[in-house]
């Protein structure tokens, strides 16, 4: 029923501004054009129109008006876009006539996109690369965004489905022709040729970590009270984004800032000083420290001079595999060179393979060395992995079809052709999940959630 009505929104930016763009979808679009303007223009060419009041016969604006019939448009039916002047008063007329039509309501969030992939303009992955798109922060996140919307992973997932189909069709003809001698054997070698490399092309596909750049890279400044974690975040961010205090304790929760370095999306994380203490407030700012400190990509672990590097043991509890540490020795303009040289080279003998920088959060000097290390590091991160996956549920169905294929090739040296072209069924379930053809309903709320009216 709700597909059968014919839905409108504002789809540029809220009023005012130069020009607003009033989107409508569904049977009756033709209608509202008729209604608003006499006609119903070419498709897909700007035509000029007087758009009236059905009622009063009143000019409400000049605009723009194209019309895509469907199935060749957007959401795959009728749709309509109106270009007016971008004043409150024109589009609060419009919508409020557009609502008065019969069959006409006003858009949910998601639902020009919703219908688009409901009428197979796009698969479930391109919605969520679309998604990933509209809230790309950084030249990164676009780029890698685009590439999904534009079928990246959708396009590939829907080779290996067609791979698979053929390879269950062979393992399917050979059970029932298991009466014809060395038929069934050669059917179910042609498949097998088929399946193992399309496994080990699937588990490929899923090794990577492709989503965090929609996440971001996270970076902990962590160290002891008063070493200038806080300054060097202010430093970073270029502005007071965290208080900054000679007295130990300031900080009591982590401070999160989210920064473009270099086209990549980073997250600066100011955490509390680590220090024993019996203050409740500050020993729960400690442990919200430490567990920062153990899910950031990169700890930059914050070292007092006068404390000639006394501080700087590697962070307690250990590190996780994936982290990696950098020992920043803070306050450098309080220190002569020959001494800045001096701790620092005892610092690199103290923590052997971990990278040591000198600087003065306070003046900047070294700071600049910093953001350009920070920069090779998100860099060489982000793009020692495939962009293939982007989300957590990209990967799981991965993980499944990956997992089906293995124990049919597990399967098919016993001779079990039944069980082989099960697992084999199994796999292709879990790539049509992928796109959105099947067993997604459960999903699709979330995602469509997550657009605006009008999209």
């Amino acid at each position: 029923m709700r597909n059968e009505q014919t839905i409108f929104a504002l789809s540029s930016g809220r009023p005012p501004a130069a020009i607003a763009v009033i989107r409508i979808s569904g049977p009756r679009a033709s209608a509202a054009l008729i209604r608003l303007m006499g006609r119903v223009p070419e498709p897909r060419h700007a035509t000029f129109a007087r758009l009236c009041d059905p009622a009063t016969k009143e000019i409400i604006d000049e605009a723009l008006a194209l019309w895509f019939p469907g199935p060749r448009s957007e959401t795959g039916e009728d749709m309509a876009e109106l270009q007016v002047h971008g004043g409150r008063a024109v589009v609060a007329r419009l919508l409020e006539v557009l609502g008065g039509l019969q069959g006409f309501r006003l858009a949910e969030p998601g639902e020009f996109t919703r219908r688009a992939f409901e009428h197979g303009r796009l698969d479930l992955t391109a919605v969520e690369g679309l998604a990933d798109l509209i809230y790309a922060d950084t030249q990164a996140q676009r780029r890698q965004a685009f590439e999904q919307f534009k079928g990246l992973l959708g396009s590939r997932a829907e080779t290996w489905r067609a791979r698979l189909i053929e390879a269950r069709a062979l393992l399917e003809a050979g059970i029932d022709f298991s009466d014809e001698g060395d038929v069934p054997e050669e059917l179910a070698a042609r498949a097998v040729e088929i399946i193992a490399p399309l496994a080990q092309e699937i588990g490929r596909a899923g090794a990577g970590q492709g989503e965090r750049l929609r996440e971001g890279l996270r970076v902990a400044i962590a160290g002891a009270p008063n070493v200038g974690k806080s300054t060097l975040l202010n430093r970073l961010a270029r502005r007071e984004a965290a208080i900054v205090s000679p007295h130990a304790g300031t900080t009591r929760d982590v401070i999160e800032v989210h920064l473009d370095l270099a086209g990549y999306p980073l997250t600066l994380l100011d955490t509390a000083g680590l220090r024993e203490t019996v203050d409740p407030v500050e020993q729960e700012g400690v442990r919200r420290a430490w567990s920062a400190v153990a899910e950031a990509d990169l700890v930059l672990w914050i070292v007092d001079p006068e404390a000639g590097g006394g501080d700087a043991a590697l962070p307690s509890p250990p590190l996780r595999p994936q982290n990696e540490l950098w020992v920043l020795l803070n306050k450098s303009d309080l220190l002569a060179p020959a001494v800045q040289v001096q701790v620092a080279a005892k610092l690199a003998e103290r923590i052997d393979g971990h990278t040591v920088l000198t600087l003065s959060a306070a003046t900047g000097a070294g700071v600049e060395t910093l953001v350009q290390a920070l920069s090779g590091f998100a860099e060489k991160f982000f793009t020692a992995e495939p962009a293939l996956v982007t989300r957590e549920r990209h990967r799981a169905a991965l993980r499944e079809a990956g997992a089906a294929l293995a124990a049919a090739l597990r399967l098919r040296p016993a001779g079990h052709e039944e069980l082989v072209a099960e697992q084999v069924r199994l796999a292709t379930r879990a790539l049509e999940g992928l796109t959105g053809r099947i067993g997604v309903e459960d999903v699709l709320d979330t995602i469509f959630r997550e657009f605006c009216i009008g999209k």
